[in-house]
């Protein structure tokens, strides 16, 4: 059906920048849809994934059909793990760069995420209409949600809810290893063991797993049978009536069962279990009368914890639309820190100069590009003047390049950012250097988002017009200063470090007006720092804080550059603290190169010690030499 079809009534609740390209691509069959409302999913289609080579063709296949429209925004929910831009998929041959796939569709935004993670995220909103429920139980409020299904694997995930909203999480807990619960189940353990040393739940409970469990259980009857798909399988039981097939379902349900508890007492999911997937719906009635509800609840001393939890079928057709249109949603609404800028330079593209049309151009045709590059490379490529670029900055609200990049690269789309993962000490070298590296860059994102740029304004102007800048800090922060020290001495400023408590007070007494003080510390709250920063305010000098923002150190400074980030200092060695103030000293120094202000203010002071003329324009690796 094409989207021209859409009636009156519909189109008055549509958005305004268009439909949105929605997509669950899964090992077998991807389906997609357009979403033209809130709930509104027109021209839904089933391709079959076996027929193209790769995600583009297979988008481009959909997107055929609809060739009268524009489309700005996408989200994809992909049976993958999903971390950072590129995607390497696990049960096809398919890999593929989001913001590739981006550009070459021509999209302002386009989300991939793991498909658990989607339909995780569409639970909160389905009604008693879309569900079954087997079993008793009632959902308590605001309560953690469990959701598995098998397919032609085994996802699994929850919803957690927060005073904001809902949060989802990333799990590949179809992974975890097979639990047989009887001697029968133990037969069908040992029958996958001759194939595989690990037998993950996965393996067991998916479609391919009820073939495995169709061979191992005609095998212990003593009966040859010919192979049956789980599609046959299921025919075979619900219509058929065949004993071994109907023994092999209710074999299936109970092992279904078991996960599910385990996932409710891991989760405490008392918002309920939920069971997705291709396999259970298509079951239908006959689900609530098998072994599922009697497995579910058979733990024992849990019994009655586990009665209380309610479990349900998901009998929606495409839930997972409406998780990845709540995700994509969110997104553009700015809920997961990023922002609609892309289609704030498209609306207003046709009020700028010709000149900075073509800097608004270049920056919807090659975002990251803008993001990356020098203000010099930025000019050159959309073919105007330097001033030119900063007057299209200015033209949508910005002071300048630097403000414009800072938020434009939280608009930039790809995965769902990168999340935090413990370290574990079985994780090898290659786990947990990975695990070291998105940690770090997740909360770099997270201070990235969470940066204020007026303190940081006010902080480089302090610091370009100090006649002395002094660093006091103590511990794992003396790195940060020794660092800030070696910074500022190339721009001329007497600069002195001190990590001595003792000598903290009697530094301070010293410091004259237009003196600087920068004090760094990951709790704001030690005595000796405190008392010298006091003496430094009596003296006439500023003080610039890098601590936590509602520390007694914050509230005595001048300005407070603010790292909010937890580490708890008196277990651990603080790690990522470091690095969030090393990035704010950077931005002091750079902060200081770029602006013209400041930039003459440095170069006096340079002329006045004699320095050449050539030689005065500081290099800092951010800019371009």
């Amino acid at each position: 059906m094409r989207l021209a079809e859409v009636d009156q009534k519909s189109s008055r609740t549509a958005f305004a920048d268009g439909p949105r390209l929605l997509a669950d691509i899964g090992a077998t069959h991807a389906r997609f849809a357009l979403q033209t409302g809130p709930s509104e999913f027109r021209a839904v289609r089933v391709l079959k994934c076996d027929d193209f080579t790769g995600i583009v063709p297979l988008l481009r296949t959909y997107l055929s059909d609809h060739a009268d429209i524009t489309l700005n925004h996408a989200a994809l929910a992909v049976a993958n793990p999903v971390s950072g831009d590129y995607v390497r998929m696990t049960n096809r041959d398919w890999e593929f760069s989001t913001d590739e796939v981006r550009r070459a569709l021509g999209l302002h935004t386009l989300l991939v995420v793991n498909d658990f993670t989607a339909l995780a995220m569409s639970l909160p909103g389905l009604k008693p209409a879309d569900l079954m429920q087997v079993g008793g139980g009632a959902p308590a409020s605001n309560s953690v949600i469990g959701v598995l299904g098998p397919g032609t694997g085994l996802g699994v995930s929850g919803v957690i809810p927060t005073v904001d909203g809902f949060v989802t999480l990333g799990s590949e807990g179809g992974h975890t290893n097979f639990a047989p619960a009887d001697e029968r189940e133990y037969a069908i353990l040992q029958y996958a063991w001759q194939t595989w040393p690990h037998v993950s739940t996965e393996r067991l409970i998916s479609g391919p797993g009820m073939e495995i469990i169709y061979r191992a259980i005609a095998k212990r009857n003593g009966r040859n049978v010919k192979d049956l798909n789980a599609q046959e399988i299921m025919a075979g039981a619900l219509t058929d009536k065949d004993p071994l097939c109907m023994e092999v379902l209710e074999c299936f349900c109970a092992m279904l069962g078991g996960a599910s508890a385990n996932l409710a007492v891991t989760l405490g999911a008392f918002g309920g279990i939920f069971i997705g997937g291709g396999i259970v719906p298509r079951m239908g009635e006959w689900f609530a009368s098998s072994p599922f509800r009697a497995r579910f609840e058979a733990k024992g001393r849990f019994t009655t914890y586990l009665s209380e939890i309610p479990t349900y079928v998901i009998t929606t057709p495409n839930p997972a639309f409406y998780g990845v249109a709540t995700i994509l949603s969110e997104h553009l609404r700015g809920r997961s820190g990023a922002n609609t800028l892309m289609e704030r330079v498209q609306h207003l593209q046709h009020e700028l100069t010709p000149a900075e049309q073509r800097v608004a151009a270049l920056v919807l045709e090659q975002p990251r590009l803008v993001l990356n590059e020098p203000i010099a490379d930025i000019a050159r490529l959309a073919e105007v003047s330097q001033p030119t670029v900063i007057r299209f900055c200015r033209s949508l609200g910005f002071s300048g390049l630097a403000d414009f990049k800072l938020k434009f690269a939280s608009s930039l789309t790809g995965a769902i950012p990168v999340r935090h993962s413990q370290v574990r000490v079985s994780d090898s070298t290659h786990d947990l250097s990975a695990k070291v590296i998105d940690n770090t860059v997740s909360a770099i994102l997270k201070f990235r988002d969470q940066l204020d740029v007026r303190s940081l304004d006010k902080a480089i102007a302090l610091v370009a017009k100090a006649k002395r800048i002094e660093f006091f800090a103590m511990g794992n922060s003396r790195v940060v200063a020794l660092d800030g020290q070696h910074k500022f001495f190339r721009f001329r400023i007497p600069t002195a470090a001190y990590g001595d408590s003792h000598l903290f007070v009697l530094a301070a007494g010293l410091l004259k007006a237009g003196d600087v003080v920068i004090a760094i510390s990951n709790s704001g709250k030690l005595p000796e720092l405190l008392d010298a920063v006091d003496a430094a305010r009596a003296a006439g000098a500023d003080v610039i804080a890098i601590t936590s923002s509602q520390s007694p150190l914050a509230k005595r400074a001048s300005v407070c550059l603010a790292v909010d980030h937890s580490e708890d200092s008196t277990t651990f060695l603080s790690m990522i603290s470091r690095i969030l103030q090393l990035l704010l000293i950077d931005i002091l120094s750079v902060g200081i190169s770029v602006d013209a202000q400041n930039a003459e203010l440095v170069l006096e002071r340079k002329a006045g010690e004699g320095v050449e003329a050539d030689s005065r324009r500081l290099l800092i690796s951010h800019l371009d030499s």
